[in-house]
Order: C-alpha cells, then sequence, then structure tokens
C-alpha cells in the first residue's frame, strides 16, 4: 500500500492540496535596518516617509533589489538637560551628582569631570529632551552627533585608540550600546589627542560622538533621593580595563557640551508597496475572481490598511475583511480570500449542496433547539439554513435550501480597489552590508543611506516537494502539540525561519517544562561552501523566539511551558591527506580537487545540508574518521590512488571564544544536545587542511 501510495503522480497531490484548502506559502522578505544621513543638522523636525525605497545598484548582469521602509522615521531636535555623574553605573539609577550647569549654559561651563573616582562603573549620565516630541517617537532611532568640549592639557593615560569605556542608551527595559565602531568617537575617549596632534583647541571647537540610537529608545523617569529627572537616558560606563588595556590615571574633564541630531535608523523589508489598485468593476454575480497586477503578495497587515475597498454606485465605502476560506462566511459577510502566490482575489461563491446534506442540518438544528446559543447567534453570523424555523421544512421548501451563498456579493457596478499592499521577497534579498545606497526617489535634506548590517530572513515560495512533506504532519497534529514530534513539527510551521526543531525527552528536562532546540533556516542558495557557516549565524534571535512562542501559545497543553534554546555547537577540523597518480600533480589540477573536497566536507558538517542524506548533521551523532573516507569515496575524486591520513580536531567553546584541540581524534562527539558545524577561521585554525601526495 505504501509502495501505491508514493506512486501517486504530481498533478493528484495538487488536486489532494487544493480539497484540503491548502496554499503554498509565498515567499518571506528579507529585513534589515536603513540608516538615513542629513545634509547638516536641521532646526526642525525631519521626516522619513513610510514606505521609502533604497535598492542596490543596478549592473549588467544583477537587477536592483528594493527595499522599502516599515514605517516613518522621525528625525528630531534633540537638546540635552542634565548632566549627572555616579560612582555606580546602576540598572536603573538611584544615586547621582548633579553637574548641570547653571542657567543651562551648555556651550561654555566649569570644568566637569566625567568620572567621580576615576574608577571602574564610574559614569556619566545624559538625560535629553525634545521640543517637539511627537508622542516620545521623534528621538527613536535617531543618530545623534554629541559634541564634547575637553579641558585643555590634560593627561588622562589611557591608549586612545583603546578606550576603557562604553556608550549605552536606555531603550525601554534595559542598556543596550549605541557606538557603532571605535571611530565614530572623534573625542578618543575623552582624551583629545587628535586634537593635540594636529595643534587645535579642543576646548574651542570640541569633537564629535556620533551614536546610534535603538529604535526603541523611549524616555524613562528614574528617582534618587535629590528628585526625579524624566527624559531620554543615555551613558558613559568606565569599563574595567584588560591585562593589557591602560586605566584612566585621572578623570576626563568637559568644558563644553551639545547636541544635534544628523541622521536615524529604521527597519525596512524588501518589497514594493502599491497603493489604491483597481482590480475591477463588479457584474453583481457570485464566485467573482480578479487578479492583482503583482505577485506574489506578502502578508497583508491591517495596521497598515492593506484590505480590500468597495465603493458602492451610491458613493458609500465598504472595508472588507481577508479570510483563509469561505467556511465560516454568510451571505452578508464583506469576507474574501487572497491567494498570495499567484495574486487572486475572490469573492463569495454560490454552491448547491446535496439535498441530504440540507436535511441533516435541519435534524441537526431541532436537536440543538434548546440551546440559548442558537438563539443569541447574530443573524449576520447564521447559516441561511439556521434563521429558518426550526421545525423540519416540507419536502417542497428543500429545494429553496439547496442553494447557499458563501459571503456577501459585490454589487453590480460596484468598484473594487485594493488598498495596498506589497510584493517581493526571496531568498535574493538577503543582500550583504552596505549595499542598499539607492534613493529611489529624493527626499529633502538626505544625503546619503546605507545598511550597516546585512538583510536576513529572506526565503522563496514554498515548493510542492516541501508541501508533500508538510502536509502529512499538518493532519496528524490538526494544529495542537501532545507529544514531542507534535511539538516540532508545530514549531517549524510557527515560521519558515526554522530550519530544524528538536524537542528534548522527559529525562532532559523538567516537568511541566518542554524545551526544543532550534536551529534556523538560513538561505543556503547564498552561503560560501568553501568556508562554510560559524554557528554564530545559526544565533537563535529574540524576534524568532518570539514569534515561535506567539504561535505556539494556543497550540500547547495548558499549564505547559515551552522554553527555546540552541543546540550546543561544535565544530569540526579536518586534516586529509591524499595520494594522487602522477599525471595530476600539477598546480591547477591540485587546485581544483581541493576546492571540490572543500565545498564537499563543509556541506558535509554542517547542521542544514550534512550528513549522509543531506539534510542536517543529526542531533547527538559523531564524526568518525570512517565517515569522511566514506564522503571521499562517493565524490569518485578524479586521480586519487589512495586517503593517506585522516585526523580531526575538535573545536569547543568555553566562555565567549572558541578554542582548538591541538590532539587528533578519530571520532569528534558532540554530545546528546550537540551539533556538528565547520567554518573557516584562520585564526582559530578551524579551516579543513588539504595535503596532496604522490
Amino acid at each position: 500500500m505504501l509502495f501505491r501510495f508514493n506512486q501517486v503522480p504530481y498533478r493528484n497531490y495538487i488536486v489532494f492540496l487544493e480539497m484540503l484548502g491548502i496554499r503554498l506559502k509565498p515567499p518571506v522578505p528579507a529585513q534589515t535596518a536603513l540608516t538615513f544621513y542629513l545634509t547638516q543638522a536641521q532646526p526642525d523636525v525631519v521626516k522619513i516617509p513610510d514606505s521609502t525605497e533604497v535598492a542596490t545598484l543596478r549592473t549588467e548582469t544583477e537587477p536592483a533589489i528594493i527595499f522599502s521602509t516599515d514605517q516613518e522615521l522621525t528625525i528630531g531636535t534633540p537638546q540635552v538637560t542634565h548632566l549627572l555623574t555616579a560612582d555606580v553605573a546602576e540598572d536603573r539609577p538611584t544615586q547621582w551628582r548633579d553637574r548641570t550647569p547653571l542657567n543651562q549654559s551648555w556651550d561654555s561651563f566649569a570644568e566637569t569631570p566625567l568620572f567621580e573616582n576615576a574608577t571602574p562603573d564610574n559614569c556619566v549620565y545624559l538625560v535629553l529632551n525634545a521640543p517637539d516630541r511627537l508622542e516620545d517617537k521623534s528621538l527613536r532611532g535617531n543618530v545623534l552627533a554629541l559634541t564634547v568640549k575637553g579641558a585643555a592639557a590634560r593627561t588622562t593615560g589611557i591608549d586612545p585608540d583603546d578606550p576603557p569605556r562604553r556608550w549605552e542608551a536606555w531603550n525601554g527595559y534595559a542598556w543596550e550600546p549605541v557606538l557603532r565602531v571605535e571611530s565614530d568617537d572623534k573625542t578618543r575617549g575623552f582624551s583629545f589627542s587628535e586634537f593635540e596632534q594636529g595643534g587645535a583647541n579642543s576646548v574651542q571647537t570640541g569633537a564629535d560622538v556620533v551614536l546610534h540610537l535603538p529604535q526603541t529608545f523611549a524616555p524613562a523617569k528614574f528617582s534618587a533621593d535629590a528628585g526625579a529627572i524624566a527624559g531620554y537616558w543615555i551613558r558613559c560606563v568606565y569599563m574595567q580595563p584588560g591585562d593589557l588595556q591602560p586605566s584612566y590615571s585621572s578623570s576626563p574633564a568637559i568644558v563644553g557640551l551639545s547636541v544635534r541630531a544628523i541622521g536615524g535608523t529604521i527597519s525596512a523589508s524588501q518589497c514594493v508597496r502599491i497603493q489604491r489598485e483597481l482590480l475591477g468593476i463588479s457584474t453583481g454575480k457570485p464566485g467573482q475572481a480578479f487578479a492583482l497586477q503583482s505577485k506574489p503578495v506578502l502578508e497583508r497587515r491591517r495596521d497598515r490598511r492593506e484590505w480590500i475597498e468597495v465603493v458602492l454606485p451610491t458613493g458609500d465605502v465598504q472595508s472588507w475583511a481577508e479570510v483563509l476560506d469561505f467556511a465560516n462566511s454568510g451571505p452578508e459577510d464583506l469576507h474574501y480570500p487572497v491567494d498570495s502566490l499567484t495574486g487572486a482575489v475572490q469573492f463569495g461563491p454560490l454552491i448547491r449542496e446535496p439535498a441530504q446534506l440540507c436535511q441533516k442540518t435541519q435534524q441537526r438544528l431541532m436537536q440543538q433547539s434548546g440551546r440559548d446559543s442558537l438563539l443569541r447567534r447574530s443573524p449576520l453570523q447564521n447559516n441561511p439554513l439556521e434563521t429558518r424555523s426550526l421545525r423540519p421544512a416540507p419536502p417542497a421548501c428543500l429545494s429553496e435550501l439547496l442553494e447557499r451563498q458563501y459571503g456577501k456579493v459585490p454589487p453590480l457596478g460596484a468598484e473594487i480597489y485594493m488598498v495596498a499592499y506589497r510584493t517581493g521577497g526571496g531568498s535574493q534579498g538577503n543582500v550583504q552590508a552596505e549595499r542598499l545606497s539607492v534613493l529611489k526617489s529624493a527626499i529633502p535634506y538626505v544625503k546619503r543611506v546605507t545598511n550597516y548590517a546585512a538583510a536576513t530572513g529572506g526565503m522563496d515560495a514554498e515548493s510542492l516537494d516541501e508541501a508533500v512533506l508538510r502536509v502529512p504532519h499538518l493532519l496528524r497534529t490538526r494544529e495542537s502539540a501532545v507529544i514531542p514530534a507534535d511539538f516540532e513539527n508545530v514549531a517549524r510551521r510557527a515560521s519558515r525561519a526554522v530550519a530544524r526543531a528538536h524537542c528534548l525527552s522527559a529525562a532532559q528536562t523538567t516537568a511541566g517544562i518542554v524545551r526544543l532546540l532550534i536551529v534556523p533556516q538560513l538561505p543556503i542558495e547564498q552561503v560560501n561552501w568553501q568556508a562554510g557557516l560559524a554557528p554564530e549565524q545559526f544565533a537563535l534571535t529574540e524576534s524568532l523566539q518570539a514569534e515561535i512562542l506567539d504561535y505556539m501559545g494556543d497550540r500547547k497543553p495548558l499549564g505547559v511551558q515551552v522554553k527555546l534554546q540552541e543546540p550546543e555547537y561544535a565544530g569540526v577540523s579536518v586534516r586529509l591527506k591524499l595520494l594522487l597518480d602522477p599525471s595530476y600533480q600539477t598546480a591547477a589540477t591540485q587546485s581544483a580537487l581541493e576546492s571540490q573536497i572543500l565545498q564537499a566536507l563543509y556541506r558535509f558538517l554542517n547542521p542544514l545540508t550534512g550528513g549522509a542524506d543531506g539534510t542536517g548533521w543529526a542531533l547527538g551523532r559523531p564524526v568518525y574518521t570512517t565517515d569522511i573516507i566514506g564522503l571521499c569515496q562517493r565524490l569518485a575524486l578524479p586521480g586519487v590512488r589512495h586517503i593517506g591520513l585522516v585526523e580531526l580536531f575538535e573545536l569547543r567553546k568555553y566562555g565567549d571564544g572558541w578554542f582548538r584541540s591541538d590532539t587528533p581524534e578519530s571520532l569528534v562527539d558532540p554530545g546528546i544536545l550537540g551539533l556538528l558545524c565547520s567554518w573557516q577561521d584562520d585564526q582559530l585554525q578551524s579551516s579543513h587542511r588539504i595535503e596532496f601526495a604522490d
């Protein structure tokens, strides 16, 4: 039976999926953050509109990839209101000394030390405000230039290239680093060394510290004995110096301070937003279908007015709601489904149902006639069969009940508009850092734009092969998680950014807690397989965790907690020595063989493409030297007479760093919660080594 079932043609699979109402999942857009810079600081608020388009540079071989901002960016006009110093950097400040100059004379004030005792954990707080607060959003994501005037001829004793301090901003729940790169601090850790070398006067001109504020930058109110202070909080903390890092011999001092906004950062998605598209004119008949001009269509968002409006012949406007299907739609419900891949929009069909179904419905209504819930339902939500008398219908009336309208039909002559929708997505949106630099339309006062982080998360539309594997799990669990396999399936369905999910056994967790090991999905087609994938690239982000937990919230038993974590990754470095035929002893041939073997090794020792079946190295499975020998045999490398030597070196993470074993092993065991991976790092010596001999 299984053999015959596996012989079912794909066209039958497609019909089965359509009968079940299963649609292929649309592509997912890549996400990144765009930073806009102004030509100069402006006296008034500057707004970057929502859906501002920024693209990569178009070339002869590569088309431009367009990203659109997810919301409006406001670049405000910040002002410094308080200067505070403290002995200890607290999570929620309660102790400080107010150093605010009299009459708010920030341009020039008495020499003020920044660190009270010039000891680690001293800090200085800056409290900002914005006259145009605009509901506390005008400084979110802003790029600030903090101009600091230092005291003349003051020696601090630090290394200007490696100062022991960090800049942070309060993001609403924690302190977040805001100094992007060390070169953004022109004061060089308040040493003003560049001014001394250039002969300039740091007291008169000052130097800038460029800070990239978080997009969740929010005002806060902290209280101390001297009173409470509200505003936007930024601080600079004196860190504990490293082993070879000089410390401050004395506290740096400043005599002037000012701040200005020079840009801002906002999230963006790889898509193009289309507004007010006319789908067509209604004929007044059931089952009408229209098609959007651009496809695929990304997931619609109600908060961005991505829905359909119907303009009636009378001039009235109706806002319709999108649904997955018409199963629960009555004849007066303003519903429509959208096929994200094809862009097809359908309105309510008129279905002719069998008389037996009508009779069974009547019988069921009679059995439920005593329930008040039926009587309390709104007529708009009722089945047409339910709005009639609860007595059995005579046979003559059954013919009138054979047709049922699912969803309202737009009246004749009504104009149908899609208010807004977004098209795009796919793995091509995973562009590298600083590739997005072309503004599609000019914006006043904006000089340039870039993305400091690579775009991630873009995935292509679901293939039929993937759907064939997904649907059996969907039918088996029915969107609920009970046994470990159910939790794994539901976690994978929560987001297409989840490649693998492993549920730990009862012995590996505590009662009432389900622990899942999550391996994120990465764009395999864009991976450089000559270098592999480092474990840091499989980091479980907070946004992905939130998406999974939110999806699983209604699909798990009550009282069960779900905890997500990363597997314990273990690295493998392979040393391989091959004996070649004399005719293959050329530099070009050896280089080609080395490239082929390295690519195969990095693919083989990988959580996503590893193992003998190419679907990912199994959780907890060790790798043996015989596995590497078997891989080489399957490659059928030309000119290779013998595999002379295979050595495995283990890489483990301790604290914040990775360490490589100096002793070769016959196997590398990642542990029961571990996954094997391999990547290139010349400093760590994690790369594979291929040697050739006669």
